[in-house]
């Protein structure tokens, strides 16, 4: 299956991504304007976050990577200065893990173990500068997977709410079945297996 997305670059020219899922398919027509073919690219940014051609999260996970590394150089220079342990967690918390948690519920659980592993990389170099443990990536995920599922659960109007089907007894929620590895790491499976696992009332 395949599905277009157009959108403007930074020079104000038009350009197409066309994703691709499934099995191997003549891509379709290109797109023209002006009597002029729309270029076709292999990713883009939608609202902070880099979606890809095939729908893998390598190069976005990367860009995350690459932007809380740069700001670990502030984190050494508190360290050099001997701010208290309390005050570089708070620095940490609002500038690095920011970063590595943008639009976590989206990307996390479709993550590569390798990706995985990068990722913890940079909040071990964190923890060394700071001296002591901060919260996983998974642990973030979570947290925050469960509450944005909980306010949809709350919100009729929402277009996912009917994606939250309690079951008779009330105090689980309907699996929703799956038939892709791509589809089971997509949020609202995944925030139902967390809500099913937390063992709170719905």
């Amino acid at each position: 299956m395949f599905k277009r997305r157009t959108k403007f670059n930074e020079k104000g020219e038009c350009t197409e991504e066309v994703a691709h899922k499934g099995r191997t398919q003549p891509p379709p027509p290109p797109i023209t304007l002006d009597n002029s073919l729309v270029a076709t690219v292999d990713s883009f940014r939608f609202l902070g976050t880099i979606i890809s051609r095939d729908l893998k999260w390598e190069l976005n996970i990367s860009s995350l990577i690459k932007k809380a590394q740069q700001r670990m150089f502030f984190l050494l220079q508190l360290k050099k200065f001997n701010l208290p342990r309390t005050m570089m967690v708070q620095f940490y918390t609002s500038i690095i893990e920011s970063i590595l948690t943008f639009s976590i519920t989206t990307w996390f659980p479709a993550a590569t173990v390798r990706e995985k592993t990068r990722l913890r990389r940079v909040i071990r170099s964190a923890e060394r500068v700071i001296g002591c443990d901060l919260p996983s990536l998974q642990a973030l995920h979570d947290s925050r997977a469960l509450k944005r599922a909980r306010k949809i659960m709350a919100d009729p109007s929402h277009l996912g709410h009917g994606l939250f089907s309690p079951l008779p007894s009330g105090r689980r929620l309907r699996s929703i079945k799956t038939n892709t590895v791509r589809h089971r790491n997509s949020f609202f499976p995944t925030a139902t297996s967390l809500i099913n696992m937390a063992r709170v009332p719905l």
